[in-house]
């Protein structure tokens, strides 16, 4: 299961798609830190307000922003910082699918270490 094409998801989605609904941090670290792996889209996961993650998650500065609009996911400035609008560009997900999801991440979880 994949965050489609055009479409953004947040880092609150997918911890509790992965069954850890209070993980969005770890998320957003197992991002940052390819845990996942380098094919992961991470520039299609956003904040629960739908603001881009920063410069700090990518090499350069609008990254994360110039690869949303490549897939056609406009951004807007709200005088703070670059948003996206999630009632018309979040993923949405089926429960089959989700269910899918949180399996295949308690898969993985075995396999993974967090250090933390």
């Amino acid at each position: 299961m994949r965050i489609l094409r055009g479409r953004v998801a947040t880092y609150g989605q997918i911890a509790m798609l992965c069954g850890k609904p209070r993980n969005s941090r770890q998320v957003g670290y197992g991002l940052r830190e390819n845990l996942a792996g380098e094919d992961v889209p991470a520039f299609r996961v956003v904040n629960g307000r739908g603001e881009l993650s920063g410069a700090q998650h990518f090499l350069v500065s609008d990254l994360q922003r110039t690869l949303l609009a490549e897939e056609g996911v406009p951004t807007y400035w709200n005088g703070r910082c670059w948003r996206v609008d999630l009632k018309k560009y979040g993923w949405e997900t089926s429960q089959a699918g989700a269910a899918a999801f949180e399996k295949a991440f308690s898969i993985q979880e075995d396999h993974l270490d967090f250090g933390l």
